[in-house]
């Protein structure tokens, strides 16, 4: 199988969400001692996806204990309305899907006017056609490969595909500084084929939580996608 390098080095963002919540700085200073790059902040509202999970309080309480950046992932309904909240909480990315935003180009424009960078993300059925347009506009393409809205799921084996494809979206359209993200279902057994697939970002929350170190896991996780 042909495969598109990444531009650079693997990113690990650990989803908080498979963290234990009685503990989150005491894990949040495991991730950074393991090497995590980003922290990833999964935001659900019980209407875009079934699941209710944080907002911005915790969000504000993590930028206390961490200089690492904050990859906020809205799986949110009317995510517009948030924005700003978000943003001043101390969210680096601020990630909105494609289903739920329903002027897509304003609402990326609001969140560069707010200071973080933008990102947009796709459910494993969504078709890659319907962020065509924003791509110059984005620092940040995730592409699910689960179904949003709990942790713990298979792996989706198009997220294969559909990376190698987004990167020759993004080649295309000269849009070399977007990053590709992945999440849902990656650990330390498949981390490689989405790496070689052309992620930039992995994502991964029991993968690294569900495991019985998770220092000695991120660690691994990095020396097996070295080039």
């Amino acid at each position: 199988m042909t495969t598109v390098q990444p531009r650079g080095p693997l990113h690990i963002s650990p989803s908080i969400l498979s963290a234990d919540f009685v503990r989150l700085a005491d894990q949040i200073r495991l991730l950074e001692e393991g090497g995590a790059d980003f922290l990833h902040v999964d935001v659900m509202d019980g209407h875009f996806v079934p699941n209710i999970t944080i907002g911005p309080p915790v969000v504000e309480a993590i930028r206390k204990v961490t200089d690492l950046p904050l990859d906020c992932h809205l799986m949110i309904a009317d995510p517009d309305r948030y924005l700003e909240d978000f943003a001043h909480a101390g969210a680096t990315y601020i990630t909105v899907h494609v289903e739920a935003a329903v002027h897509l180009h304003r609402t990326v424009q609001q969140i560069r006017k707010l200071g973080c960078r933008a990102g947009v993300t796709l459910n494993p059925a969504t078709s890659l056609s319907a962020i065509e347009e924003i791509l110059p506009d984005v620092d940040m393409v995730l592409l699910m490969s689960v179904e949003p809205g709990f942790g713990g799921q298979s792996f989706i084996p198009s997220l294969y595909r559909r990376a190698r494809q987004v990167r020759k979206m993004l080649e295309a359209c000269g849009s070399t500084g977007c990053l590709i993200e992945a999440d849902g279902g990656i650990k330390l057994e498949n981390i490689r084929e989405v790496y070689d697939a052309g992620v930039d970002v992995v994502v991964s929350g029991s993968g690294v939580f569900g495991t019985p170190d998770p220092v000695a896991t991120l660690r691994a996780m990095r020396e097996r996608c070295a080039a």
